[in-house]
């Protein structure tokens, strides 16, 4: 009953399962969701610590649904809640477009709107209905945390400073859809400010992975360690804050 229950969206790869590797490293018990439930099982089986596969598509309210009700079952609650569960676009892959390349077609007046919605679709939509549906399990724990993974290219601040080295890269597709999840996210604080749930938001940085087309800087170690390190604060830890590593903030 002391062991602390985390569920990870997106884990199965990158830098959701570096998360989930390292907090049931730090003992807690990891439920790995996965769109794929064999990938997923694949993935846990490889961290080991008692981490267990959960099936769960973001997009799928079904599947959203299921999940929560699977963990009520097994265990009454959730402790951690961390929304990694992203995709930044659609096309890159299949044209075979460098990320500058892409980026190149996703200004505003060239964006492509189908490939909008399905981003927006996972990034905004699926962790707003995945916090509906795990908010009764955390209201159970007594020392509950969301951290929601966002990126510093969702800052409208750093975006509208015209000395920025971030504003070229933001578009209407993944990070537009980062800024409606700060948006999202204060919602959650505010809804929760008198309540003992804590909420955070987290930049992992440019990392390498499936996200990036691997053209990141960082190591999806260097990418997972303030997500895990937020995750892992205790009922005295910081909530309402939006940071990089390591606690740097990041401005909203």
């Amino acid at each position: 009953m002391n062991t602390r229950i985390a569920l990870v969206t997106g884990a199965n790869q990158g830098i959701g399962f570096q998360v989930a590797k390292e907090l049931a490293g730090k003992g807690m018990k990891v439920l790995l969701g996965s769109r794929d439930k064999k990938r997923g099982e694949t993935a846990a089986k490889e961290i080991g610590n008692g981490t267990v596969a959960i099936q769960l598509d973001v997009t799928d309210r079904q599947s959203i649904a299921d999940a929560s009700a699977s963990i009520q079952k097994q265990f009454g609650r959730l402790d951690v809640l961390v929304n990694n569960a992203g995709i930044s676009n659609t096309r890159m892959q299949k044209l075979g477009l460098s990320m500058h390349e892409y980026m190149a077609s996703t200004r505003a007046s060239l964006t492509s709107i189908d490939e909008m919605r399905v981003v927006w679709d996972t990034n905004v939509f699926g962790v707003l209905a995945v916090y509906q549906a795990m908010l009764p399990l955390l209201r159970e724990s007594k020392d509950a945390r969301i951290v929601n993974v966002s990126s510093t290219l969702g800052s409208l601040s750093l975006n509208s400073d015209p000395n920025s080295g971030y504003s070229s890269f933001y578009n209407p597709v993944y990070a537009a859809s980062k800024t409606a999840l700060n948006g999202i996210t204060l919602s959650m604080m505010l809804e929760l400010k008198d309540t003992t749930i804590k909420v955070n938001l987290v930049s992992p940085g440019f990392t390498k992975s499936a996200l990036t087309n691997f053209e990141g800087f960082e190591s999806l170690e260097d990418g997972a360690r303030e997500v895990v390190r937020v995750a892992a604060l205790g009922p005295e830890g910081a909530t309402g804050t939006f940071t990089t590593w390591d606690n740097v903030p990041v401005p909203w």
